[in-house]
């Protein structure tokens, strides 16, 4: 008992949560970053003429190039998937940013989770058109992208 007359219970809330079966959530630890990394402050004419030296070439690769050398060590290029048709592409995207397709799709989950969702006419009817929208996005990124369709699917 404390001194004001209430009672203090040390309760362990995790196991006690275990015991009920809820699922526990571990936080999440920071990842060591794979290279060091370094910070330079350049005025903004500094930074141009560096652009401007660096000739088409990361201005990371070229500060490396120009403090080790030839011992510089060649970093790995990103592969980069060309886009086959840029327009088909800008339109996808336009139509997923205008859509609230996402948000949508978020709060018709969390209400199935909750067991709140009223599975009424008009619902089941936006889920069916939100998933011939996916749908035809997919085909429209496969195009645009000009990657082949897996038939399996």
């Amino acid at each position: 008992m404390n001194r004001d007359g209430s009672i203090t219970a040390d309760i362990d809330l995790a196991a006690h949560f275990a015991d009920a079966g809820v699922p526990t959530v571990k936080p999440r630890r920071k990842r060591k970053p794979k290279y060091p990394r370094i910070t330079l402050r350049l005025s903004q004419d500094e930074h141009a003429w560096l652009v401007t030296a660096a000739e088409g070439v990361s201005v990371s690769s070229y500060v490396r190039k120009c403090v080790f050398g030839d011992s510089a060590t060649p970093r790995k290029a990103r592969a980069r998937v060309p886009v086959k048709d840029e327009k088909a592409l800008a339109e996808i995207l336009a139509r997923l940013g205008a859509s609230k397709m996402a948000n949508n799709l978020n709060q018709i989950a969390y209400q199935a989770n909750c067991g709140s969702l009223l599975m009424d006419q008009q619902t089941e009817e936006e889920i069916r058109l939100a998933c011939a929208q996916i749908a035809w996005m997919r085909v429209k990124l496969i195009e645009a992208l000009g990657l082949k369709a897996n038939r399996s699917e």
